[in-house]
């Protein structure tokens, strides 16, 4: 029997995107992974644990579930958003990165980053990142085993499922907004957009302070509770709708459900993809602009790079006895 242990960002997170990409994950190595195979599941927000270890040295495989919890500057005793030091990382194997970006613009890593990523992360395997500059970033390290398959929330966004998102403005629309990057006047103007030009306006609550934020903007919408099947009842439901916010994977799992997305950008995320895949992206500082676009077509035509991500999928297909 198979053991494959999934680092799951999503466990005590205050971000249900990070739901979005571990649903992703899981989808995806449910396909390579198919019979006889055990998941175990452990954070990546708490520190390693010596069951932890045991476990992570006892599967086939390990994935760190996405997100962009790679950082330029890996603190040294408790990490970053990854809590791992030195220590556990010369104690892991088989450890590889599925769908993982850089945390935001940053230098390139220290010295101490340096050590703590080419110990943690495999030399044997192909990682899988989010985008071309966070394969530049671990490139600039001496990691060169990486394929940039883009975000596995991406994968399945291919140019037949694209062509059944529609191009033309919703009735009503739901939106989202970032609690821990906040521009009052920006972000106030977007919600005086979206009033104007939609029915009704829904906003999806995906932060821990996302409603207390909009709250203090605008009483004039409709909450969808913070829970990834609230948010995805409203887009599995027959109502007219399309995406606007500033959250890059409640965009992203919009348009898994065939709803046409504007994703704001805000940081690298949204800008590095949009200049991998081509997502459609308008950045904060030109919204402005945005009551012209959502009233224009909008075609969505995602550049995924297949051969990245078959590759990418295909060297565990040399193990037969794994899958």
């Amino acid at each position: 029997m198979k053991k494959i242990t999934i680092l799951d960002t999503s466990v005590g997170t205050l971000n249900m995107g990070d739901e979005i990409i571990v649903d992703s994950v899981n989808r995806e190595l449910k396909k390579l992974f198919k019979e006889r195979t055990m998941y175990i599941k452990l954070p990546t927000h708490e520190r390693i644990s010596r069951y932890s270890h045991r476990i992570i040295n006892d599967s086939n495989f390990s994935f760190v579930a996405g997100t962009n919890l790679l950082s330029s500057k890996h603190n040294l005793i408790r990490g970053n958003q990854w809590r791992i030091n030195l220590l556990d990382a010369n104690k892991f194997k088989n450890v590889i990165l599925m769908g993982v970006g850089w945390n935001n613009y940053q230098d390139n890593p220290n010295f101490y980053t340096n050590l703590v990523y080419k110990k943690a992360l495999t030399e044997d395997y192909f990682h899988s990142v989010r985008d071309s500059y966070t394969k530049e970033k671990l490139k600039s390290i001496g990691i060169t085993n990486v394929h940039n398959t883009g975000c596995p929330t991406m994968w399945e966004l291919t140019k037949e499922h694209c062509s059944g998102i529609p191009k033309k403005k919703a009735e009503s629309v739901v939106f989202t907004l970032t609690d821990y990057n906040k521009n009052p006047e920006k972000d106030s103007k977007m919600i005086e957009i979206l009033n104007k030009n939609y029915n009704k306006v829904y906003f999806w609550i995906q932060g821990s302070e996302d409603y207390e934020y909009v709250n203090s903007l605008s009483n004039s919408v409709i909450f969808v509770n913070p829970t990834l099947r609230s948010y995805d009842d409203l887009l599995e439901s027959d109502e007219d709708l399309d995406y606007v916010g500033t959250r890059l994977h409640a965009g992203i799992r919009a348009m898994q459900k065939k709803r046409r997305s504007i994703i704001i950008g805000i940081d690298n995320r949204a800008l590095e993809k949009q200049k991998d895949f081509s997502i459609n992206v308008l950045e904060r500082d030109d919204i402005s602009n945005l009551e012209v676009l959502i009233n224009n077509d909008i075609l969505t035509d995602i550049n995924l790079n297949m051969d990245s991500i078959n590759a990418w999928r295909e060297q565990f297909f040399t193990h037969e006895s794994l899958v």
